[in-house]
């Protein structure tokens, strides 16, 4: 059974209205064009800093961080913010008339406390990937924002680059024909594995079991706020500062979400993607508590309108494609591939190739029918204060991390899963909902 921090009937209930969100969105509330959006920046340290930047064109009202070295730099550049530590009491402080918008960039397990009040507000919100903690979380931020009828956009900055443009439009286009298959390797080797694989794979850090020892708590560090609606556990070095923590299944879902909100992306954007109907995953035995460092999980999708049914392949770590390993393609270390009844399209996040390039030689692309972005945050701004269109919405983006968590949930399971989007279940394996969803700590509700 799965632990539900909501009921059973909500739960279940939350698919009718992802069943009517592919047409998101349509942005009920927006402002004037000329006017500066009031916005609040949670997490402001590592990408937050980053979307900060991206932001001071507007007035930033509120900064929050659990990490005071964070806020207090993020200060600097604005001034007159208020600051708080715990985004839960600046919620509560701020005034519906203080801020239009939240920026959410804390770490992944917090990102739907810090996302669905700004919704249930009506407030423009940017959050960085992955969206979600998990598929449970992922269905209730997609159903508040469809609810909420604001400006979303996922921080999946690549989806704003030409290149993924000028794949959609080959694929579905027709240049390689129908796509039946597709593979997306990623060669970021960080997770469970051995010491000696870990200094060979460059990982950030070695750990094969959670630590014994208890550390110092970093002096600027609010503990007990990072640790939010995960159970609780003494600080230890091997898991601050991030991306340290993104091993950990308590806190984050390893490479899978992470990169996989980038990567996957494409193939989602280009085949129309939506809900999986299997999903089956390999590696090394799951641990408990830490993701691999490497493992591959395909997923079998249905036909979408005109396109057929296809497999879609992950790898990542020391994992590759077949078709790569035996040197039938080009050497890339990380790529989508897309092999259709025609040909093949070779993509990474800058560039592209048709295969085989002989066959390919004198082909003219058809002229570009995706306008290039503004820029992804000013993509969202824009949705913010017009109601224009932003490209990775939580109607996409929630789905596209749904899917990337699902293939942790096979992996987790040790079996091949068959999923129920519609009712959120897993008929064949219902041991491995326990995968889906948890229990909060004390003190932590979604709701």
């Amino acid at each position: 059974m799965i632990p539900h921090p909501i009921s059973r009937r909500r739960f279940l209930g939350l698919s009718a209205a992802t069943a009517s969100v592919l047409g998101f969105p349509a942005i009920l509330r927006s402002q004037s064009p000329n006017s500066r959006l009031n916005i609040a920046i949670i997490g402001c340290g590592g990408r937050g800093g980053a979307d900060m930047a991206e932001m001071l064109s507007e007035n930033i009202v509120a900064l929050c961080d659990v990490n005071e070295k964070n806020l207090q730099a993020a200060a600097i550049k604005a001034p007159g913010a208020k600051q708080f530590r715990d985004f839960r009491k600046m919620y509560d402080a701020l005034k519906d008339s203080e801020f239009d918008a939240a920026c959410v960039a804390t770490t992944e397990h917090t990102h739907a406390f810090a996302t669905l009040p700004a919704l249930k507000r009506k407030k423009h919100v940017y959050c960085e990937k992955p969206l979600t903690r998990d598929v449970h979380e992922a269905r209730i931020i997609t159903e508040a924002a469809h609810a909420a009828g604001v400006a979303t956009q996922m921080g999946t900055q690549i989806h704003a680059g030409t290149n993924y443009r000028r794949v959609v439009e080959l694929v579905q286009g027709g240049a390689i024909g129908p796509v039946r298959e597709a593979h997306v390797w990623v060669s970021r080797t960080w997770g469970r594995q051995s010491p000696e694989e870990a200094a060979a794979n460059h990982d950030i850090v070695s750990t094969q079991e959670r630590p014994t020892a208890e550390d110092p708590v970093p002096p600027q560090l609010d503990w007990d706020l990072w640790i939010g609606p995960a159970p609780y556990r003494p600080f230890n070095n091997i898991y601050f500062p991030g991306p340290k923590w993104y091993r950990w299944w308590d806190f984050g879902n390893g490479t899978m979400s992470d990169l996989g909100s980038h990567w996957n992306d494409l193939p989602f954007w280009a085949l129309n993607l939506d809900a999986p109907q299997t999903i089956e995953a390999s590696g090394p035995p799951p641990h408990p508590e830490i993701a691999p460092a490497s493992m591959s999980a395909a997923y079998t999708y249905a036909a979408r309108g005109s396109m057929p049914p296809v497999k879609l392949t992950w790898y990542q770590g020391a994992l590759k494609p077949p078709i790569w390993t035996e040197k039938q393609i080009p050497q890339w270390p990380d790529g989508v591939l897309f092999i259709g009844d025609k040909g093949m399209l070779l993509s990474s996040y800058s560039k592209h190739v048709l295969l085989p390039e002989k066959q390919y030689e004198g082909f003219v692309p058809p002229a570009p029918t995706i306008p290039d972005s503004i820029g992804h945050h000013k993509e969202w701004i824009a949705a913010c204060k017009t109601g224009s269109p932003t490209t990775c919405h939580f109607g996409y983006s929630g789905r596209l991390t749904e899917a990337n968590h699902l293939g942790n949930v096979a992996y987790r399971a040790g079996k091949k899963i068959e999923w129920d989007s519609k009712n959120m279940r897993i008929p064949n394996a219902p041991d491995a909902e326990r995968f889906l969803s948890r229990e909060y700590r004390k003190g932590w509700t979604l709701a």
